[in-house]
């Protein structure tokens, strides 16, 4: 018992090291975020995404999109 709590002591120890030496590197900072990403398999994601509010959420953005980009052309026209 007391050997797992030394082991995450270190552990965390090592994690915050590794941290902050990476605080001043943009690119290695980077890095480290993106290889702690979880990728979901496609049988994850069938299985979290519902497939119907999906659909209602493309078909609002699809809206949003033609009407922001007929107020542009209504702007430039104005000006």
């Amino acid at each position: 018992m007391k050997d797992d709590k030394q082991f995450e002591k270190d552990s965390s120890a090592e994690h915050v090291d590794e941290y902050l030496q990476t605080l001043g590197n943009e690119d290695a900072r980077e890095l480290r975020y993106y290889s702690q990403e979880q990728p979901f398999s496609s049988d994850e994601m069938t299985r979290l995404v519902n497939e119907e509010r999906l659909n209602e959420l493309l078909v609002q953005s699809d809206a949003f999109l033609s009407s922001l980009n007929g107020e542009i052309k209504d702007f430039d026209e104005d000006y």
